[in-house]
């Protein structure tokens, strides 16, 4: 029987389903160890989970959007001269990130068109302020300014990820990729590129926010990925960590994601968590289906009291009000103390929502 952790407690909840996705991986060659996060929640494949394996990788675990991760910039605008109204009234003009012009001749990658374009789903940008400061010696060291106006921005490789899944699939269906193995290098090598693709476009769409509203170029706080495929030493075994919307535990600190109008917090991962996969939540988790949002949001709240609850989101989609609310989404309270009951990370600082941007 293969190892599975679900990290949990009492008053968590976490769907039964995705619990059951987790287990049909177990029997999977080379399958060491899983663990399930508290965002966990059901997907092709479950978000919210980190998988181990040895001498073989499984691309399809991480899913088409290679990279996708969340980074946070500081603006270097001052609180004490951010004015919403200002800011809401320049963003609004932007129709599509296309539109935005943007140095991008220090790149080269295939799918260029896409660089600097933030997607669909739960992607976004958004303009926070610092909430509370947990840790200050922390806090300080990291070079964040307090002062200061932040940008977060969540969003992967776009078209480059989805056909490097693509031809996976085509050529091996499911089947593993063995170590060593021509078609493993060339996967790695396109995963990552692919990397550094996205990691390039939450720069390039923070460069582009700033120039909209005419600032200059951010600095970059943190990074990390939550999809992707890492390779890590452990007991003298090379082993590799597949991930689906799960962030690292062993590459600094990094931001877990709330929602648009609940904090979102920047922790420091304690040491060592092989027993959860090296790996703790990346955001809150989806707690309603897509399909089922705009149905729920409008007997909850009304039509008028949706768009008013929204006055801060510059979107081009109606279906953002319904399908990433608040409502919509796991309690992110809930899944930080989950992580901190079972001693996988300390809360350094949280950040506000001030403006969220998703065109």
């Amino acid at each position: 029987m293969k190892l599975i952790n679900i990290v949990r407690n009492e008053k968590s909840w976490i769907e039964s389903n995705a619990v059951e996705q987790l287990k049909k991986y177990e029997k999977l060659d080379g399958m060491i160890r899983i663990t399930g996060l508290p965002d966990l929640h059901a997907g092709r494949v479950p978000v919210g989970a980190a998988f181990i394996t040895e001498k073989k990788i499984y691309p399809y675990l991480t899913g088409s959007d290679i990279g996708c991760g969340i980074a946070l910039f500081d603006t270097k605008v001052k609180m004490k001269k951010f004015k919403r109204e200002n800011f809401i009234r320049d963003l609004s003009r932007v129709k599509q990130m296309e539109d935005i012009e943007a140095d991008l001749s220090e790149y080269e990658f295939p799918h260029m068109e896409k660089l600097g374009t933030i997607g669909s789903g739960n992607h976004f940008a958004e303009f926070q302020k610092i909430e509370k400061i947990y840790l200050k010696d922390e806090f300080e060291k990291s070079g964040i300014s307090k002062d200061n106006l932040m940008l977060l921005v969540h969003s992967g490789s776009r078209i480059y990820g989805q056909v490097i899944l693509e031809k996976y699939l085509e050529n091996h269906g499911m089947l593993p990729l063995e170590e060593g193995s021509a078609e493993f290098e060339e996967y790695m090598k396109e995963h990552n590129d692919a990397a550094a693709y996205a990691k390039a476009n939450r720069k390039v769409i923070a460069e582009k926010l700033l120039k909209v509203i005419g600032k200059g170029k951010p600095d970059l706080i943190l990074d990390s990925s939550h999809n992707m495929i890492a390779e890590k030493i452990e007991m003298g075994s090379r082993i590799y960590i597949h991930r689906k919307g799960a962030a690292p535990s062993d590459a600094g600190m990094i931001v877990i994601a709330g929602t648009r109008d609940s904090l979102s917090y920047i922790v420091k991962p304690k040491e060592n968590l092989s027993k959860y996969c090296y790996s703790i939540s990346h955001g809150a988790g989806r707690k309603w289906t897509r399909e089922g949002s705009k149905d729920r949001m409008l007997k909850i709240h009304g039509k008028n009291k949706i768009i008013q609850m929204n006055k801060n989101l510059i979107y081009s989609d109606r279906k953002v009000l319904f399908e990433e609310s608040r409502e919509a989404y796991k309690n992110i309270e809930r899944v930080i103390q989950d992580l901190i009951s079972h001693d996988m990370i300390e809360i350094v600082a949280s950040l506000k929502p001030l403006i969220t941007f998703k065109r």
